[in-house]
């Protein structure tokens, strides 16, 4: 079989939105180049990564990439991606240049491209993030080990979101709560909050795709005995309450159910919010503070921002 490999030079606002767009429309997994990755400064803490090529990055912007099938129906599923990443101006999100290029690669190409862009990545003081065809022997007795294939997954669980966001799982989410996954997506958070020993985790997603590769994510790390993965709307009719609502997914969507997750978070529980854009950090917490939130920390990372609010006893 052919395959096209899609490139889009865009923004780092851009990226989350547009790698579910190219999801959406087929493709297995997503490449992100980031110039910014060869120049960050990361914490010893967690060790350097891997060595990058400076040549596989773009001089300015960030290029996003992805491998859809050479059919009858290419040229119509490329203008569709075109046309849902210029749609995106309508809800605020700077596209950058937005210049989408295709080129043809073979079926090896394609099979294995995308493995180099992807290693075992120790983001939190427990947590770790491992491919699946990785052999990885933890560093520590207490280390979390998750288990995350990017060619059935939305990213490897390493984008500064996803990070803060575990980051704060790690330290807010206690054994026997409760936890709501608003926008799962690969699940790799849902998973984290079970490895905590949460007690119960409900994962929607309105992606139909997420809800299959949360689902896979979640037996592969054999945690599906306390983790559900379902088919929702963000919040809309979910009744019960939970100790602890996760939601790494794009301000303007986490603007539109603040009340409802006020409503249900316990007394004393938590909102873990990120996919924030930094220009977006005042409107969210704002939204926040008017349902009934109280701010309790904001964590920063790149361009991105993540918020911890809790509810009042």
């Amino acid at each position: 079989m052919k395959w096209s490999e899609i490139s889009i030079l865009t923004t780092n606002e851009a990226i989350e939105p547009i790698s579910n767009i190219l999801h959406e429309s087929g493709a297995s997994g997503v490449v992100i180049e980031d110039p910014f990755d060869l120049i960050k400064e990361r914490e010893d803490m967690f060790g350097e990564i891997y060595q990058l090529n400076p040549e596989d990055y773009p001089s300015e912007g960030v290029l996003v990439k992805a491998y859809l099938p050479v059919n009858s129906f290419l040229g119509e599923t490329v203008e569709e991606i075109k046309q849902g990443i210029t749609n995106l101006v309508t809800y605020d999100i700077d596209i950058g240049e937005n210049k989408v290029e295709i080129s043809e690669v073979n079926e090896e190409e394609w099979a294995t491209a995308w493995k180099k862009y992807y290693h075992p990545v120790k983001i939190s003081d427990k947590f770790t993030i491992v491919p699946t065809w990785e052999d990885y022997t933890p560093v520590h007795s207490d280390e979390l080990i998750i288990e995350l294939d990017p060619g059935m997954a939305f990213g490897t669980g390493t984008h500064p979101t996803t990070v803060m966001c575990i980051q704060a799982v790690e330290r807010i989410v206690k054994p026997d709560d409760s936890v709501i996954d608003v926008g799962t997506g690969s699940g790799v958070l849902s998973i984290a909050a079970a490895m905590l020993s949460a007690a119960k985790v409900r994962a929607y997603d309105l992606d139909e795709v997420a809800v299959r590769s949360a689902r896979l994510n979640v037996k592969l790390n054999k945690v599906q005995d306390r983790v559900t993965v379902d088919e929702n709307n963000l919040l809309n009719g979910i009744t019960g309450q939970a100790d602890v609502i996760v939601a790494n997914i794009l301000a303007e969507i986490i603007l539109r159910f603040t009340e409802d997750a006020f409503e249900l978070v316990k007394p004393g529980g938590y909102f873990i919010t990120s996919g924030i854009i930094q220009p977006k950090k005042q409107q969210v917490k704002d939204s926040l503070e008017a349902a009934g939130f109280l701010i309790e920390e904001v964590m920063v990372m790149e361009d991105w921002v993540a918020i911890i609010a809790k509810k009042p006893l």
